[in-house]
This record gives C-alpha cells, structure tokens and sequence, in this order.
C-alpha cells in the first residue's frame, strides 16, 4: 500500500519513505492509509515488536487507540522507555534510527509529517525554528493524542469533507509539534478578530461552490492572504465553526432541502453531494441527526 509520493524538499533524502518501513518493521499493512494535506496519516495495528527502525525521511507522530503497552527505544547508549496509552504520544523525528522493543498488541494512529511543512508553518508565523524534533517514547501529552486519534475516527466518505478535515487535522497537529516537540518553540503567535465581510464572503462563496477544487484549504487561506492556521482560527471566529464543520453543516442542510422538497433517489442525493455510497451518506447524516434519510424525509412531510 505505498502512496508513491516522491520525497518532499523538506525530506530527507536517501531515507525510506514512513508507509515503506513502517510496513517492513510491523510486517503488515496499514488498516488505513489516507493523504494528509502535506504528508500521510495511517492507522496501523501490529503486535509484538523486536527490531530496529531505519532512517525516515518524514517525522512521524503516533498516538495510541485503546492500548496500555510498555515501549522501549534503544539508541547509541541512551534507552528511553514510556507507555503507549491513549493520552501519550511518540515521535520519531525524521533520518533517526532505534531499536524498538514492544512486548505486545498495539493499535496506533501515524501522522507523517515533511519536515518542509514544519519550515513553513514557523516562517508563517515569522518565528525560528531550529531543525530539531523532540524524540518522545510514551510521552504524555493528550492534546495531541486527542488531535491525532480524531484524524482516523473523522472520516465521512465524502471526499472533499475528508480531504478538508484532514488538512486542518495537519496544520494543527504541526503547530502544535512546533510548540511542544520542537528544540525551539515556533507556534504561531495569537491573533484576534475573525475574517472581514468580504474575505468571509468569498470563503463562503467557495465552499458553497459545486467545484470540490475550490475548498482546499490552502486555496481558502491564499485567497484570505492568510496562514492555514490562522485562516482556520479566524473562520471560526466569525462563524462558530472550523471550515470543515461549516461545510459538513452546509451540505446537510442541502440533503435536508432535497430530501424535504423533492422525490429525488437517496442514492442520488448522496452522490450529488460528493459522498461516496448511500451508506457513507446514511451514516453522516445520521451521525448529526439521530435518523436515517429515508426517516428524516417522512417525518419531515
């Protein structure tokens, strides 16, 4: 299951690509594999584990789901141990090498994150950023974990809505290794106020529009002339909700117009609106309202 993405400018070269040792090391494949906006969050459980991690060329942060597990991280002379549980995290920081003992089961969620994109999440906040990532074994920090485990549970079938949760989930889950795990500290520095009228209006425009192209959301924030991040931040400011809420609620609010004030297929609603399958579309709909559809429509008539 290699995505085949070519090595970013902020990789490093000659090492392996994460889903490539990741798979060799574990001797499985990912129960998921899904493209982040700059990098891949995988979803991986493997059991027990007795070798050594070569270089990668990509950062992984990794969280844990449902698991209580002693770790071991040998490397050079220094022997780092922690517990996998699912308020801690480990990160590997890109071109390092251990040796890893786990004794059993483990149920973990990946984020692989470039190198290049922690560059430009600190030179967007005009902040240094040395090239140093913390290596953490089991290291307790539930605002991560909680960040990183909401990327694999989160997805709707719905490829636009997946792709834009993902993209936020990213430029979260980086500022905040940039804050926490980074040698120097380079988050982006708070600003208030939300979006004026008229960038609002134009974000909205586009995440109204038919053409899926238009809600990146690196496209959202070029044309605010913002960062990701503080696009998002602001967005939610002047609306309540993140860009990936707003448009989950902007497109039930369509299902439930068609469903109301047409005959129209479910199947055919559900592929109008981007989803996947029927059941992809019955399971978000009923995720935010309690009812199937074809129950939402009765009731509703």
């Amino acid at each position: 299951m290699r995505p085949g993405r070519a090595l970013s400018s902020g990789s490093l070269a000659g090492n392996r690509h994460p889903v490539d040792e990741m798979t060799r090391v574990l001797r499985t494949a990912p129960k998921r594999l899904a493209t982040a906006s700059e990098g891949f969050i995988a979803h991986w459980t493997h059991g027990a584990l007795h070798d050594t991690v070569e270089p990668m060329a990509d950062h992984v942060v990794m969280t844990y789901v449902g698991t209580r597990q002693r770790l071991e991280r040998r490397s050079g002379g220094a022997t780092q141990r922690g517990t996998a549980s699912p308020d801690a995290v480990t990160i590997i920081p890109a071109g390092s090498s251990a040796r890893w003992d786990i004794a059993g089961r483990i149920d973990v969620v990946q984020l692989y994150l470039p190198h290049a994109t922690l560059t430009r999440i600190a030179g967007e906040a005009h902040r240094p950023f040395s090239t140093s990532v913390v290596e953490r074994t089991g290291f307790r920090d539930p605002t991560t974990s909680r960040l990183l485990a909401s990327a694999a549970d989160v997805l709707e079938g719905n490829e636009a809505l997946d792709a834009l949760f993902r993209q936020q989930i990213t430029e979260l889950l980086a500022t905040r290794v940039l804050s926490a795990h980074a040698g120097h500290g380079a988050a982006p520095p708070p600003l208030g106020g939300g979006l004026s009228p008229a960038v609002l209006r134009r974000a909205i425009e586009r995440l109204s529009s038919d053409c899926d192209a238009d809600v990146s959301l690196a496209t959202l924030a070029a044309d605010a002339q913002l960062s990701r991040f503080h696009f998002c931040r602001a967005f939610k400011e002047s609306t309540g909700l993140p860009p990936h809420a707003w448009l989950r609620q902007h497109r039930l609010t369509q299902a439930m117009t068609l469903l109301r004030e047409t005959d129209e297929a479910v199947i055919s609603i559900a592929v109008g609106l981007g989803y996947g399958s029927q059941s992809a579309f019955a399971t978000a709909f009923r995720r935010l309202t309690g009812e199937t559809p074809s129950g939402w429509r009765r009731r509703a008539r």
